[in-house]
């Protein structure tokens, strides 16, 4: 597909994280673009206000004449009225992993990050270093980051740094010279069924990368260890101890973030220390090193570029007081995920520990109940609240009291509670000064922390 053949793009689903910042990316490079979504957001306000056209509501008659591509997400079912009106008139359609990839043949040196989790972490690591060393990339992330004041930057160098999503196989779309693969883990198994069909899955995805790039891998991580085999490009290690790059002498500060020694092949290299708390985030930073080295950044543009990344919104961000309690908002929506952020919450200084967890998905609590009962126990108090649905029906016949019962097993500090007025109403009740809280999840639980820290 020739994109530059184009001239009107119509996004459906256009307010979802990746598509704002393709549909920003889009009218940067002159396209007239407009879309639509189903509800009004911060994403469609913004692109309003640049002058890009989103209808509210998705209707056949949203699809005028003078639109030549329609773009939509995975999560549009076949019989949407806009993608209907698009095939019905012989618009051609693209799904938006299939059109990132055709915007990553584009430039000579494209860069994803891969893994299951820390994907938005570690892209907004790398970016930061590259936007130190000056190296001008295009970017896009999946989160607000605010070294570039959104999710998407458009650059004039032939770097285009991008989180590669294994969901539905988009990442094998994409057309790389270097990744960074974080991990493999049991996540979108309504999709992928089995491990050996995700594994499979990240082997087609690394052997098309470059022989003049690199792979870089979580040698901690057992499937990503197989990986390196079916590559043509340079192999490079991250780890805690047996790897290309290690660390080790870590210092947390009373906010849980680390500094440490980084080690290559067992000789010391720096000091690094960042603003981003907990230990997975070390290893995050591990891996993008890796690949910043690779690039011949320095060391000093690594440091400062990692210094200065003070975290992508909702990973761990810290929103503000709450009756002398802090609020952090937080996206973990996987039992390894929630466990990464609960040990970093025990690094910091509190008093007592508080999370609000909204489960995204029944197949995920159907698949993980026992994991996630594990991994939110590490919090003092837990608060469990509607199971956000996404795509899904409960077929699954799981329930927010059942992840409530199981963690009341071992100990009773879990209740259940509908409704983020009446979780606020409970906290004003029961947290004090000197606590964390945190409300977790990937569905609309951010509406809480909004709630929680609105100005009166």
């Amino acid at each position: 597909m020739d994109i530059k053949k184009f001239h009107h793009i119509y996004m459906i689903g256009i307010g979802g994280i990746s598509m704002s910042g393709l549909a920003e990316i889009l009218r940067v490079w002159q396209f007239e673009v407009s879309g639509s979504d189903r509800n009004a957001s911060p994403q469609t306000e913004d692109l309003m206000r640049h002058g890009i056209h989103v209808n509210i509501g998705q209707k056949k008659e949203n699809i005028t004449d003078d639109i030549d591509l329609v773009v939509y997400t995975a999560a549009i079912p076949k019989d949407n009225p806009e993608l209907v009106e698009a095939e019905t008139k012989k618009i051609p359609v693209i799904e938006r992993g299939a059109f990132l990839g055709e915007l990553t043949k584009l430039f000579p040196k494209t860069i994803g990050i891969a893994g299951t989790h820390g994907k938005t972490t570690t892209t907004s690591m790398v970016s930061n270093c590259f936007l130190e060393a000056n190296l001008d990339p295009t970017i896009q992330v999946g989160a607000y980051l605010k070294n570039i004041d959104g999710n998407y930057r458009v650059g004039k160098s032939e770097y285009f740094i991008i989180e590669a999503c294994e969901y539905k196989d988009s990442f094998l779309n994409f057309q790389e010279e270097s990744t960074i693969v974080l991990n493999i883990d049991d996540d979108h198994m309504e999709y992928f069924k089995t491990m050996d069909r995700m594994q499979e899955s990240y082997e087609k995805y690394v052997s098309k990368l470059s022989e003049n790039g690199v792979l870089v891998i979580n040698n901690d991580d057992e499937r990503c260890k197989t990986i390196k085999n079916v590559t043509k490009a340079n192999v490079v290690t991250f780890g805690k101890t047996d790897a290309d790059y290690t660390f080790e002498n870590v210092v947390f500060d009373k906010e849980g973030c680390p500094t440490f020694d980084v080690y290559q092949k067992g000789e010391y290299q720096d000091t690094i220390s960042l603003s981003v708390p907990g230990e997975h985030n070390i290893l995050n930073s591990l891996s993008c090193i890796a690949l910043c080295r690779f690039y011949n950044i320095s060391w000093e543009h690594i440091k400062e570029g990692l210094k200065k990344f003070t975290g992508a919104a909702r990973r761990m961000e810290y929103r503000k007081d709450f009756q002398g309690a802090r609020i952090y908002d937080d996206y973990a929506h996987h039992p390894t995920e929630v466990e990464a952020t609960a040990k970093s919450v025990l690094r910091h200084e509190y008093r007592e520990s508080w999370v609000v967890f909204e489960c995204h998905s029944y197949s995920r609590l159907a698949m993980h109940m026992e994991e996630f009962a594990e991994a939110l126990e590490l919090f003092d108090h837990i608060i469990v609240t509607d199971i956000y649905a996404a795509r899904e029906i409960n077929t699954y016949n799981v329930h927010e009291n059942d992840l409530v019962a199981k963690m009341n097993q071992k100990q009773e500090k879990a209740i259940y509670l509908s409704g983020y007025e009446t979780i606020k109403n409970y906290l004003q009740e029961h947290v004090k000064k000197g606590d964390i809280i945190v409300t977790m999840g990937a569905g609309n639980i951010t509406k809480l922390a909004d709630l929680l820290t609105k100005e009166k």
